[in-house]
């Protein structure tokens, strides 16, 4: 097995090599990851400039680059020029982070894993749902034993996976759950300041984004120390409204 790992948080987060050391253990890796943190870059690809990339580390089962490109340009660096052949599975993460509900359209981390599905490779993306004292260990394991049931199981056309995994100790962990994608609250604002040549800039800042406790959602199983597990589509078309808007008298 080959697997292409990669993330947003830049190549030498403690995710990535967490995640790097536990799937070692059932394949082959190669890592492409950002040269630096990406977060929040969404699924953005590079036109108008060129990508560089550079050679972080080589060994037996792993090799790893870093690329000065967004994390949906490592995957396609990674299937079109730098692995032999296309991965069997890509794996995105582990995200310093929760990736929950409409936190997943800014995500890097998880439009890594949509750009592997676009191309038709089983894909996952994982993140650590917590802001502070991360520990990855489990989060790499369980990773690992979701990647062996993807490969034994195969993934349904047309779905990724996104996985959350509370960032609680082994056993608080109260289940695995499959959940729906829930709804999300952001509380932002702008900060403008002057920079020292009398120019206007603005700063976003805000509050950590919360969500709707709904049950069977991404979020509400986080919160009861569940790992969330949503099966995420390409097709986002609401087929419920077609007719509706063909009602409309528009043409």
């Amino acid at each position: 097995m080959h697997f292409l790992l990669t993330n947003d948080d830049g190549v030498f987060s403690d995710g990535l090599n967490a995640l790097i050391k536990e799937l070692k253990k059932i394949a082959t890796l190669t890592v492409i990851a950002p040269d630096r943190e990406r977060s929040a870059i969404g699924h953005s690809v590079t036109f108008f400039y060129p990508l560089r990339i550079q050679k972080i580390k080589k060994e037996k089962k792993c090799i790893i680059y870093s690329s000065d490109g967004t994390p949906s340009d490592c995957v396609l660096l990674g299937i079109y020029d730098l692995m032999p052949r296309k991965p069997d599975l890509v794996i995105s993460g582990i995200n310093h982070g929760g990736n929950l509900g409409y936190d997943i359209t800014y995500s890097g981390t998880v439009s890594a894993a949509m750009e592997a599905l676009i191309h038709k490779i089983p894909s996952f993306a994982v993140s650590l749902a917590g802001s502070e004292n991360l520990n990855f260990e489990y989060a790499a394991y369980f990773s690992r034993k979701l990647a062996k049931e993807v490969l034994k199981k195969g993934m349904p056309e047309g779905v990724f996976l996104n996985l959350n995994i509370p960032n609680v100790p082994k056993d608080e962990i109260k289940g695995v759950e499959i959940t729906f994608q829930g709804t999300s609250f952001y509380d932002q604002k702008f900060i403008k300041r002057m920079d020292p040549r009398g120019s206007e800039y603005y700063w976003l800042t805000g509050a950590v984004p919360t969500g709707e406790l709904l049950g069977g959602s991404d979020y509400k199983a986080v919160y009861e120390n569940k790992i969330s597990i949503t099966p995420i589509q390409l097709n986002m078309t609401n087929l419920n409204l077609i007719s509706f808007f063909k009602g409309w008298k528009i043409i």
